[in-house]
């Protein structure tokens, strides 16, 4: 059968699928695929190997004809599929989720708010520009994580690794906020469940870890930031749109608060959504930026492409996908 790969992933995945039998194409060029050679390379096929950068929708769907069973997407999340139309052509949509890439996330996350308490970055381009003169008392004082309170929207398994991480590992102080009790995490990790309003005036590391979603988008917007500590960081891994990114710069702008970690952008792959506003997010020290790669290790990848080939391949044999998107 015939399954197009709109770019290149990691090659264990595609070797199981021609281990299967299967004609495997994949998109040459490492880029975003075009609209119209997404169009034409799904024509006929009986599977599609999606990334979360393509927008898969009914057009996709006609496109590919009738014979389409599956589209695998090569992410966690599926908010670039429209699952309705799916539902509508009988075609299959699954994910990639795994303890693999949770814990990639997990610590990329944890990554960030070290980076943010000690200002590495900023301490590496002092060093580097031959700025460092000798040690000083008040060189780049960052602040400790030890006894500091985490607070995590989003309590699922990403959040959870998070969170014993900071607890476990850094004696750190564990509340959150999510729409159901995690009662492994209050047992294991003293962690308190408490409102959104509650989290954000105490924490002083904020971490998103929710799905991009109607009630999700803008989650985080000029009121939320008002109730933040000024000394408090927000550290986004989760999708670029749950956070409001015009009222982030004003937040950075009046020192609302003290600092910003982010993997994921609103109006990825731009930087800033408004390049003519002269905030641009990459003009502030206090902010990391990193280029949506907190899965990014060489076993998650290897990971992800190995379950949407196994996605592909138990579908095409009639059988239930692995990980169905739910």
């Amino acid at each position: 059968m015939k399954i197009f790969v709109t770019r290149k992933i990691h090659e264990s995945g595609l070797k199981l699928l021609k281990k299967a039998g299967h004609t495997v194409t994949v998109y040459s060029k490492d880029e975003i695929i075009p609209r119209t050679k997404l169009l034409h390379g799904v024509k006929g096929c009986d599977a599609i190997l999606s990334l979360l950068t393509d927008k898969i929708n009914d057009e996709v769907f006609a496109a590919a004809g009738p014979g389409l069973k599956i589209v695998a997407n090569f992410a966690v999340g599926f908010d670039n599929i429209d699952l309705e139309a799916a539902k509508k052509r009988n075609i299959t949509i699954t994910n990639t989720p795994s303890d693999k890439v949770n814990e990639s996330v997990a610590e990329h996350t944890f990554a960030l708010m070290l980076a943010l308490a000690r200002r590495i970055p900023e301490a590496d381009h002092f060093a580097k520009r031959g700025m460092y003169k000798g040690w000083s008392p008040t060189l780049l004082n960052g602040i400790d994580m030890y006894g500091k309170t985490i607070g995590l929207i989003g309590a699922g398994r990403i959040g959870s690794m998070v969170a014993r991480r900071g607890v476990k590992g850094f004696g750190m102080k564990l509340i959150y906020s999510d729409l159901y009790a995690n009662k492994i995490l209050e047992k294991e990790l003293g962690a308190k469940k408490v409102s959104q309003t509650e989290l954000l005036k105490k924490a002083d590391f904020i971490s998103l870890h929710v799905p991009l979603l109607p009630s999700t988008a803008h989650l985080i917007s000029d009121k939320e930031f008002k109730l933040m500590k000024p000394t408090a960081f927000l550290v986004n891994t989760a999708r670029g749109p749950v956070v409001d990114e015009k009222a982030l710069l004003r937040a950075l702008k009046a020192k609302r608060i003290a600092g910003a970690g982010l993997d994921v952008f609103e109006c990825e792959p731009a930087i800033d959504c408004d390049l003519r506003d002269n905030m641009e997010l990459k003009s502030y020290n206090n902010v990391i930026l990193t280029p949506h790669i907190a899965s990014a290790t060489e076993e998650a990848r290897r990971d992800m492409s190995e379950i949407a080939a196994k996605n592909i391949i138990a579908v095409l044999k009639g059988k239930k996908p692995l990980t169905p998107a739910k």
